[in-house]
């Protein structure tokens, strides 16, 4: 029966914290824990949340998964704690290193994600930064993997403004070795120096492609997914982007220009009828609420390897 191994690094900061063994070794053992052939108990393991910005599924996902691991978990508001009076990170994290096994932290800026990590003794997972959303990336691949039983002549193709959610899916698709295609109107690309690490990833460039052009980045396509085109906060810049994106809605013309066998992901929350319709989302292509069951999933497996 396979069994957790140990993660080389402490930390899961980012999709490159993993080396590619390692992240097939996470989906292997989230399909292992989704399909009930493992039960494995962290029996008084504490898992500490952090976060600074609103969550429903991540939140409930950490939660779920920590409980079924047979461990707890702290839920540490920053509007209830000394963290949002200004406590210093370096503190908190010492503190909370004495009190909790492992943390997941979701916040604004990633350098914020990666002091709490230098000072903390023990695990700190990327919740979400501004940066990365990888942890939403492991739940993404693992969907497809359920889908299309592994990952060969795969195209995904990313609509929408290159954010967090966006660069996961690169540099995750880049260990894989999955045909990662992102397309967004002109000045929202994806991350560059976070692209430049792609390219050097993947064995073969042309797997990776940044474009403005959306019905070329369609063609073909098994993977349709897109994300809101403005994230926690970016509320006063909606107006714009709102302008700027149009014509980068996934809707049924769209979805019938991608390959027949096409399926739907999306983070979620949605705004239906902006950069989704509310047709594509309950539409048989459909996986997004597979795609959300296996947050709590690929997490458990995260949490699992870490705490082994």
């Amino acid at each position: 029966m396979i069994k957790p191994i140990k993660l080389a690094k402490k930390n899961f900061l980012s999709s490159l914290d993993t080396s590619i063994e390692e992240l097939t070794h996470i989906l292997e053992i989230a399909d292992n824990f989704k399909k009930k052939k493992l039960n494995i108990k962290y029996t008084d393991k504490v898992l500490g949340l952090i976060f600074d910005k609103s969550s429903t599924r991540t939140r409930v996902s950490f939660q779920v998964a920590m409980s079924r691991l047979g461990g707890t978990t702290i839920d540490l508001n920053p509007t209830t704690s000394q963290i949002g009076r200004g406590e210093p990170i370096k503190d908190t994290a010492r503190v909370l290193s004495r009190y909790c096994d492992v943390l997941a932290i979701r916040t604004f800026r990633h350098s914020d994600l990666e002091e709490y990590a230098e000072w903390s003794t023990k695990p700190v997972i990327n919740a979400l930064t501004d940066l990365e959303h990888p942890c939403q990336a492991l739940a993404d691949f693992l969907t497809i993997k359920e889908e299309f039983n592994g990952f060969e002549n795969v195209a995904l193709t990313f609509i929408g403004d290159g954010n967090n959610v966006a660069n996961s899916l690169i540099l995750c698709g880049a260990l894989l070795g999955v045909e990662v295609r992102i397309a967004c109107p002109k000045g929202y690309e994806p991350n560059s120096l976070l692209i430049d690490k792609a390219y050097k990833i993947y064995n073969n460039k042309n797997l990776l492609k940044i474009t403005n052009d959306i019905n070329s980045a369609i063609l073909g396509a098994k993977v349709l997914y897109t994300d809101v085109w403005s994230s926690m906060g970016e509320e006063n810049q909606k107006d714009k982007k709102d302008k700027d994106f149009k014509g980068f809605t996934i809707d049924s013309n769209l979805v019938n220009k991608a390959d027949k066998d096409a399926i739907i992901l999306h983070c979620l929350p949605a705004y239906r009828s902006k950069e989704i319709t509310d047709e594509v989302i309950e539409s048989r292509k459909s996986r997004i609420f597979q795609q959300v069951e296996n947050r709590m999933h690929a997490q458990q497996a995260l949490l699992s390897c870490l705490l082994s």
